[in-house]
């Protein structure tokens, strides 16, 4: 029910909520008394330092109707430049929201910053929002490290993250940047991307990263993929010995009535798989091997 009234309230669209006349700006001007700032829109800059290169077009309209229905719930922050200029340091959304509004002031808090320190606040804010992709992370912790002169140590204690989790996601950065582009479209996941990392070669990470799309291959497939292709005499190792047992595999998939499969590791160890159509099929199969 929830998804239908959110439908309905997005089907209206963005023309309709703007022309209505009884959806002025009063929901916003009540914030006026709990605010001590509010600044003409036209006086504020944007942050040359947003991290941020694309703004969700859907989520920046249901932000719109937010704000028309209950008002700006946080205020953006700035810095005063000169008497009549600010500069955004975070909330270029809320910002842009009030813009396609028409409204000309917006609540703000200001802030005493050096470029340095609007950097820092804006790649924290934007570094701890949910709607970043791995991509979009990696880069803001890469920014702050170098931009702000920390260590790996500093950066996840100041972000509240392990050392570890910054450090996986920096080393997607060095991926081939057709491989980055399809984590930030959402080809494929992160976990597919820290999968290829080992992989020195970017055409040998391309075509790995084909292979994943065209084969609709999970995060442990791709493993496997990347396993056997830096171990290829491993991998014949294994398909030798599962040869031998080609009689055995025959003789049980008849005994069985179903597909088996025989999977060798290292040592000697291994596993095999039955494979069942129905629980029925499977029950069939228990009472086979129970035999």
């Amino acid at each position: 029910m929830a998804k239908a009234t959110k439908k309905q309230v997005l089907g209206r669209g963005l023309k309709t909520i703007l022309k209505d006349s009884s959806n002025k700006t009063s929901s916003i001007s009540k914030l006026k008394t709990n605010y001590s700032t509010e600044i003409e829109i036209s006086k504020i800059k944007l942050n040359p330092f947003q991290p941020r290169s694309a703004f969700d077009k859907e989520k920046l309209d249901e932000l719109i109707i937010s704000i028309k229905n209950i008002g700006l719930i946080q205020p953006i922050t700035v810095k005063k430049l000169s008497k009549n200029q600010f500069q955004l340091i975070s909330g270029e959304r809320r910002l842009r929201a009030f813009k396609q509004l028409n409204i000309n002031k917006i609540p703000c808090y200001i802030r005493k910053a050096n470029d340095q320190e609007s950097l820092e606040m804006a790649l924290v804010e934007n570094i701890h929002r949910q709607d970043l992709d791995s991509i979009e992370i990696a880069i803001s912790y890469k920014r702050l490290i170098e931009e702000i002169k920390l260590t790996q140590e500093e950066l996840s204690e100041k972000i509240g993250k392990k050392r570890s989790t910054v450090s996986n996601y920096l080393r997607l950065l060095k991926l081939n940047p057709i491989v980055q582009s399809g984590i930030k479209d959402g080809f494929i996941s992160m976990g597919h991307g820290r999968a290829m990392i080992n992989i020195d070669d970017e055409k040998l990470q391309l075509s790995i990263y084909k292979k994943i799309i065209s084969k609709n291959l999970s995060v442990r497939n791709t493993e496997r993929l990347i396993q056997s292709i830096k171990n290829p005499d491993e991998k014949k190792r294994k398909i030798n010995i599962g040869s031998d047992y080609s009689k055995e595999k025959i003789k049980t998939e008849k005994k069985l009535e179903t597909k088996v499969d025989f999977i060798f590791g290292n040592g000697g160890s291994g596993k095999i798989i039955l494979n069942f159509k129905s629980q029925s099929d499977f029950k069939r199969l228990i009472k086979k091997i129970n035999e």
